[in-house]
């Protein structure tokens, strides 16, 4: 056995419970290790069992090698990826990260064979010296924007940039996303940005073909939003000789939503667009793989971005320098509801156990094949956008295998009236609220969006309570799925609360609920095979390590929105405190550094829908109109004439510059 010591600490996906193992090297790392391979088996090799489908029986080896600690992939099927990059073998350095299916594993080295990163003197710090950061001998790169996610949100950001004028070699986005399978692409060539919205979109039931569940008449790929992508699906049909279906999308955009129901784009269609778009704009080149550990302010007016990063068998860490910087690190993580995580630390972490408890936004298809070869009852908690397609997807199994197949929806009270704009109201069906307008829309322009800009803190958080967040638009077909499962009996709400959830001796999911059903507490029990939480993700800044870090380090302010915690920004989504604009002496900088945010981490701000497609558009295009006004250097002003001649480079797919 070596003398090194080993410190992995992970975040359970699922139940987002806090891990930690800490061992001497070698350690092996699987699903199954009851047998070690001939080479290990005289030694004394510390077992991590991680009980995940994506993890194979014996993945990976952490062993010391010439007197420093390495990694070895041992499966055949599954990868392991160290910050990011699939390798078979590489040296192990402190900071490093590991990926093994979706666990995102924490490496520290008690007896360390590199040096820490970031520097203590880095981390501690409230301005770091860009001078400093050249000193350690580590790659230093300066550029003028930089965006930190690497997924729609940084993408919608750079598109908006290239497009007012800013050349690609002064970007950087950085992120770390999943390579494709074909390692024979380079790497910045086989980035998608919406990756992890693509694998939440499977997760919860919706594959390429079908239809995204909300509102989406923006389009992340045309700033524009015209062509629309029913004009554009209306072409495609026209062309292929589908002249009914074509009519139909062209009617559904004219008449939405009084006389038709809401046009939503097909998820393939959104995602090949993206594709195109990011071609044009040199995505490619613009996006960096990469693990951000901390940021700090410089004392020069601008910002270092601390990451690491992976080349061939070496352990890489990079400074990233940037004037302006732009936050796109979406949620931070998937989150069970708080009796279901419970439930899951007492009976679904042991090797070989089933989940029978599942949040919509992780990988579950074992659940619907079980269910198409046995039947089954499954308990539903949550009542939005997801909710509605899972219920969709088990009425799919139904028909498909013909099974006794029954679902529970378990809803905390009946909703019956929607929420209010003035006299607007939305429309309720079987405690399912409707937008009745294109909500991301509504509160982009007019009245909604006026109030809300000129609103505190306490007021923003009224009228959002008053006025209702996003939430599924109205479908006939699976309004009628409702309607057709309560009156055949195989769909039926419930109504009350959950104490909590056991698992009794055949194996099933006991729910001991609170029931209002009858107008008065009463307790009983809700029996099934499984339970599905598609109540929504994690939505906390301070679950982010990184955002958590600034948030301490510079004292941010909060804003609190039904006990969750975002980053308060301004109406153009930059975070005012952050804004490096003075040196120690008090003098101002010439140019000062900004640093905007998007996405659901300003939730509770100006604007009320952030986390849709427009939403991430409309805090793009304010940041972007922000640096404009303080004469951010390579941008400019996009005018009527300049942005029609914009328009046509996208029509006919040139680069913007």
């Amino acid at each position: 056995m070596s003398s090194f010591r080993i410190q992995l600490s992970w975040r359970d996906p699922v139940t987002g419970a806090d891990q930690q193992q800490e061992s001497q090297i070698p350690v092996a790392i699987g699903r199954e290790l009851g047998r070690m391979p001939p080479n290990l088996r005289g030694e004394q090799v510390f077992r991590l069992v991680l009980d995940h489908n994506e993890v194979s029986r014996y993945h990976t080896l952490i062993d010391v090698e010439q007197g420093q600690a390495v990694v070895r992939n041992q499966s055949t099927t599954n990868g392991t990826l160290v910050n990011g990059t699939p390798l078979t073998w590489c040296f192990l350095m402190d900071g490093d990260t590991l990926q093994i299916g979706p666990y995102q594993i924490a490496v520290r080295l008690v007896q360390p064979t590199g040096s820490n990163f970031p520097p203590p003197a880095f981390l501690n710090a409230e301005k770091v010296s860009v001078q400093d950061l050249y000193a350690t001998g580590m790659s230093v790169n300066e550029i003028t924007y930089a965006t930190i996610g690497g997924g729609l949100g940084s993408f919608i950001w750079v598109d908006f940039l290239r497009i007012f004028g800013v050349k690609s070699d002064q970007i950087a986005a950085v992120g770390i996303v999943p390579l494709d399978s074909n390692k024979n692409i380079p790497p910045n060539e086989q980035q998608k940005p919406y990756w992890h919205y693509q694998q939440l979109c499977l997760y919860s039931q919706i594959p390429p073909h079908e239809r995204l569940r909300s509102n989406s008449d923006s389009c992340p790929d045309n700033i524009w939003g015209w062509p629309s992508y029913a004009l554009r699906e209306a072409w495609q049909d026209f062309f292929r000789g589908k002249i009914g279906s074509a009519l139909g999308y062209l009617w559904q955009v004219f008449a939405e939503p009084a006389f038709a129901e809401t046009y939503t784009p097909r998820a393939e269609n959104v995602f090949a667009s993206i594709d195109r778009e990011a071609q044009r704009i040199g995505w490619g080149q613009i996006f960096r793989f990469g693990r951000v550990r901390a940021i700090r302010k410089t004392d020069d007016g601008r910002y270092a971005i601390a990451y690491s990063c992976s080349s061939g068998h070496r352990r890489e860490y990079a400074f990233l320098v940037a004037r302006y910087l732009h936050l796109a690190t979406g949620y931070p993580k998937i989150k069970l509801l708080e009796e279901l995580q419970t439930y899951r630390s007492q009976y679904e972490t042991k090797e070989g156990i089933v989940k029978l408890v599942v949040n919509a936004y992780e990988d579950h298809d074992y659940v619907y094949q079980h269910l198409e070869k046995h039947g089954g009852t499954v308990l539903i908690r949550g009542r939005g956008i997801v909710a509605s397609r899972i219920i969709q997807r088990i009425y799919e199994a139904r028909q498909k295998s013909g099974k006794d197949i029954k679902v529970l929806h378990s809803i905390r009270s009946r909703k019956t009236q929607g929420n209010k704009f003035g006299f607007s109201q939305r429309q309720v069906e079987n405690n399912f609220e409707f937008q009745p307008f294109n909500w991301p829309k509504a509160a982009w322009g007019g009245e909604m969006r006026v109030t809300l800009e000129k609103a505190n803190s306490e007021k923003r958080q009224e009228l959002l309570s008053k006025w209702g967040g996003t939430t599924t638009a109205s479908r006939d077909d699976w309004r009628q799925i409702i309607k057709d499962g309560q009156a055949e009996q195989w769909y039926k709400p419930e109504y009350g609360k959950v104490e909590r959830v056991e698992r009794n001796q055949e194996n099933r999911l006991n729910t001991h609920y609170i029931s209002t059903e009858k107008g008065f507490e009463s307790r009983t029990n809700l029996l099934a095979d499984f339970i599905i939480d598609a109540t929504g993700l994690d939505a906390e800044v301070k679950a982010s390590p990184l955002l958590d870090d600034i948030v301490t380090r510079y004292n941010l302010p909060l804003n609190s929105f039904k006990d969750v915690e975002r980053l308060t920004v301004s109406n153009d989504f930059e975070i005012k405190e952050m804004r490096n604009e003075k040196d120690d002496r008090g003098q101002t900088y010439d140019r000062p550094g900004r640093m905007y945010a998007c996405g659901t981490m300003t939730f509770g701000g100006p604007y009320a829908a952030v986390d849709s497609f427009l939403g991430l558009q409309y805090t793009a295009l304010r940041s972007v109109d922000n640096l404009v006004k303080a004469k951010a250097p390579g941008i400019n002003y996009l005018n009527g004439l300049s942005s029609l001649g914009q328009w046509w480079k996208w029509v006919t797919n040139q680069s913007p510059s």
